[in-house]
Formats: structure tokens, C-alpha cells, sequence
């Protein structure tokens, strides 16, 4: 297990390759820092909770114990302060709930989506050991219970669960990290959503292998962010859109995405998949020094036969594979034609289509079936539709 070296001047590195971003017109006045002589909730939702580990005026210094106070069947709203926070956070309610990364005023200066206006880090350093399911290891779980968190093995994973959980969780100017992974260790997640609608706005999330995981039943969306990772680094089972971010390449291994695709037994007609629009690949900053990775990342590689995988107007550097796909190991040499890996108007070194393999060139009119409202059967209620990024590449 390493020590953590967190630098706030490499992650602005990553600036330069982002698109303008914005900060959420609705929750700004609660998350900008306000002078000693006011109360840090003034411009908050009624019945804010405030978290921080120094101020002596918060109701709380983990923003678990912040959580596990929240009455059921309200919505919530918890401002965290600026700090750093060692812990693992675990969401089992099901009403409404929104966490908010305190800012400061610089913030509304900061064009870009780098996490350099980001005052709030929440860190664990758990990997995945002999006997461990992987979502032991999440930094971040948001899932009605233990056994709904579970991600399990093989192409089905862990039982179906009868039950939901949280209908909207929201996360704004977080970052959150896995700081016990490096490129020779194994799973060490940052997210599990499982059985819920969770969406984030201008976070991090940072690790290597398995950093994201949207679960089973689960509808995820990620705007404005920076996820960093090596292997398999976009995982799951549910359906999960990102749109604006940056996927910052450590390393290769597997692929950048890992899906799992359903028989539609479970939930007739939903598109489960992940889907980047509008994004960016890049060779992280922090790139091990020793491993070569032009050319060698690929895009995407089945976790199962269904697994579904589109790229739309994403810029992608020269750290991606030509071939773009691979078969998930030596047991599954082939990519069935019941996967579905399909790209549109993309562009960089990288975006050439050439030489790939099993993928789907989408025309204009066959790249208009993949839009968020058609990708989550209507327009999601959870999604914060006020949080518009401009110029986004």
C-alpha cells in the first residue's frame, strides 16, 4: 500500500485539455465560501447540513455520520467544507440527497473542469484482497444494501436484488479517490452505484483499475469531470452517460471501458451501456513513467456478449489502440456480434477507424438513436438540466 502524494498543481496539467465548464447557477450562492461574520449556510437550501473537519460551526465533521443522521423519506442537502476526509461513504436511503463541495470565490474565475477549484477530497486507500467483492474496496457506494452493492464475478455478476434504492443523488465539485491503487495492485474502486439514479457534476473521481462502476439497475450521468484510471477504469452493468469529461489514461490494461450487457429479462427495452459524448481521452499526467502506452489503450472490451460501448465527438489522443477493441481474455478470444461498440464523428490521432475491430461507424442519422433522453427512455427528472457546459469540445 503506497502513501498518498496528492498535488493540486498536477491535476491543473489536465486544464489545458478541457473544454469551458460552468459551476450550478442553483447551488453556487451555497458552496461559494462566505467571510467569518456569516453563517457558511447563508444561500444553502433550507435544513442544509453543514460538514467540516475545523469549523467549529459545522454540525459534523464525516460526512458519513452527516448522512446516517438525514431523516428518510426527506430530501437532503449536505455542504461539505474544505478538507480532506478518509472515509467511505455509503448511501442506503432512498429519498433525494445532494452533496455539495464547498468552493471558493476563485472558483467563478476557473474556465475549466481540473480539479484545481476543488477544496473537498474524500479518500479511502481499500484494494481488493482474497475473499473481498470488489465494491469492499469503493471509496463512494450508493446502493439500498450490502447485497445490491455487490458486483460479484463472471459474465452475470451478483444476483438480481428486488429492490431500489436512492431515486437522486447529487454530487457537485468533489473529488473523490482511491489512493491505495497504483498500476500493480489490483481493484481498487472510487464508485459503486447500484439500484439507484446518481449523477455529478465538475468531480474527480482517481485510481487505476475499476475506478468507475455503475451497477445493476443503476442510471448514472457525469458531466463537466476528470475520471483517471488504467484498467477496465469504466466498468458496470447499468447504463452510464459522460458527457464533457476527460478520461485520463495512467496505463493500458483491458480496456478503458468494461461492460456487462443484459438478456432485457430483467428490464424489456433499457439500453444499458456506457456512452461518452463530447469527451476527451488523454494520457494522464501522471502517466507511470515506465510503462509505454502510445497506441495501446483500448478503447473498450466485453465483460460480456452484450456489452453495449459508444464514443461520440470525443477527441482521442495517440495513446489509443488502433484496432480499438479487444476480447475480454484468452477464455473469450472472439467479440461476439451481439456486442454493440459503435463510434461517431470523433477526432485526434487517435480517432482513426481504419484498422478497428467489431466496431459500428455511425452515420448522422443512426448516431441521432443515441442522445441522453433516448438512452434513458425519456428525460431523467434526476439529471440537473440547469448545469450547462458551454464550448465543450
Amino acid at each position: 500500500m503506497r502513501a498518498y502524494r496528492h498535488s493540486l498543481a498536477f491535476l491543473a496539467l489536465c486544464h489545458t485539455f478541457l473544454g469551458a465548464a460552468a459551476l450550478s447557477p442553483t447551488f453556487l450562492p451555497c458552496q461559494l465560501q462566505k467571510p467569518s461574520r456569516q453563517s457558511p449556510l447563508e444561500g444553502c437550501p433550507s435544513g442544509t447540513l453543514f460538514v467540516s473537519p475545523t469549523d467549529t460551526r459545522a454540525h459534523f465533521s464525516s460526512i458519513q455520520d452527516a448522512v446516517l443522521s438525514l431523516e428518510e423519506g426527506k430530501a437532503a442537502t449536505i455542504l461539505i467544507g474544505e478538507g480532506e476526509y478518509h472515509e467511505t461513504v455509503n448511501v442506503t436511503r432512498k429519498a433525494p440527497l445532494t452533496l455539495l463541495g464547498q468552493l471558493n470565490s476563485d472558483a467563478v474565475s476557473k474556465l475549466s473542469n481540473d480539479s484545481t477549484r476543488n477544496l473537498v477530497q474524500v479518500w479511502n486507500n481499500v484494494f481488493v484482497q482474497t475473499g473481498m467483492d470488489d465494491a469492499q474496496s469503493s471509496v463512494l457506494l450508493v446502493a439500498p444494501s450490502f447485497n445490491a452493492s455487490l458486483i460479484g464475478a463472471g459474465t452475470n455478476g451478483a444476483p438480481l436484488q428486488p429492490l431500489f434504492g436512492n431515486v437522486d443523488f447529487k454530487a457537485y465539485n468533489i473529488d473523490f479517490e482511491n489512493r491505495a491503487a497504483n498500476f500493480s495492485i489490483s481493484q481498487a474502486l472510487v464508485t459503486d452505484i447500484s439500484y439507484a439514479n446518481a449523477s455529478f457534476y465538475g468531480c474527480t473521481f482517481a485510481s487505476y483499475q475499476d475506478t468507475w462502476y455503475t451497477g445493476r439497475n443503476a442510471s448514472t450521468y457525469v458531466v463537466d469531470s476528470i475520471i483517471f484510471g488504467m484498467t477496465d477504469y469504466l466498468f458496470g452493468f447499468g447504463t452510464a452517460w459522460f458527457e464533457n469529461i476527460t478520461l485520463a489514461n495512467r496505463g493500458c490494461g483491458g480496456g478503458i471501458t468494461a461492460w456487462k450487457g443484459t438478456d432485457q429479462s430483467n428490464a424489456t427495452g433499457n439500453r444499458y451501456g456506457a456512452y461518452i459524448s463530447n469527451s476527451r481521452i488523454i494520457r494522464s499526467p501522471d502517466a507511470n513513467a515506465t510503462l509505454d502506452i502510445d497506441g495501446k489503450c483500448f478503447l473498450g472490451r466485453p465483460w460480456n456478449d452484450l456489452a453495449t460501448t459508444v464514443y461520440l465527438r470525443t477527441f482521442m489522443d495517440d495513446t489509443v489502440n488502433p484496432i480499438g477493441w479487444t476480447p475480454f481474455d484468452s477464455a473469450r478470444p472472439v467479440i461476439m456480434n451481439t456486442t454493440f461498440y459503435a463510434e461517431f464523428d470523433n477526432f485526434g490521432p487517435g480517432s482513426n477507424t481504419s484498422l478497428r475491430q467489431s466496431d459500428h461507424i455511425l452515420t448522422a442519422e443512426q448516431a441521432q438513436n443515441f442522445t441522453i433522453d433516448k438512452v434513458f427512455l425519456g428525460t431523467p427528472h434526476w439529471i440537473d438540466t440547469d448545469y450547462k457546459v458551454e464550448n465543450a469540445s
